[in-house]
C-alpha cells in the first residue's frame, strides 16, 4: 500500500523530524529508516528526501554537518534543530486533534485506524 500524493506530502516532513529527532542520520540512512520503520508506507527515494531536508533546513527545522564516516567516505548528516522539535510538537498536537475529530465522526478508532 502507498499513500497518495497529498497524504504523504502532509506526513512526510513530520515523519523525517520524527526520526531526526531521535539521532542524527545522514540522506541514505534516513531513506532507509523511513521505509523500515513505516512497513514501506512512508518509503521515498533519495529524490524525494534530499529536497524535503533542503527544505526543512530552510526553514531552521534541522540543521547539517559533514563528517567523515567510520568508512572514510564524507557524508552530510541531519539533526534537529530547538524550533524543529518546537515545530514537531505542535505538528503532533495537531495529529491527535485530527485524529480525535476523525474517531467522533466514524471515520477512526482512538488510535487512528480506520
Amino acid at each position: 500500500m502507498t499513500l497518495e500524493r497529498e497524504w504523504m506530502r502532509g506526513a512526510a516532513p513530520m515523519a523525517v523530524l520524527t526520526l531526526l529527532a531521535r539521532r542524527e542520520m545522514y540522506g541514505y540512512e534516513l531513506v532507509e529508516a523511513l521505509e523500515r520503520d513505516s512497513d514501506g508506507l512512508l518509503a521515498m527515494g533519495q529524490s524525494t528526501v534530499y529536497p524535503l531536508l533542503y527544505n526543512l533546513e530552510g526553514k531552521g527545522h534541522i540543521e547539517s554537518v559533514a563528517r567523515t564516516a567510520a568508512n572514510g567516505r564524507k557524508r552530510k548528516y541531519y539533526k534537529a534543530t530547538a524550533a524543529g522539535l518546537r515545530w514537531l510538537e505542535g505538528q503532533r498536537s495537531q495529529w491527535a486533534k485530527l485524529v480525535a475529530a476523525m474517531s467522533n465522526l466514524g471515520v477512526a478508532d482512538d488510535a487512528g485506524a480506520v
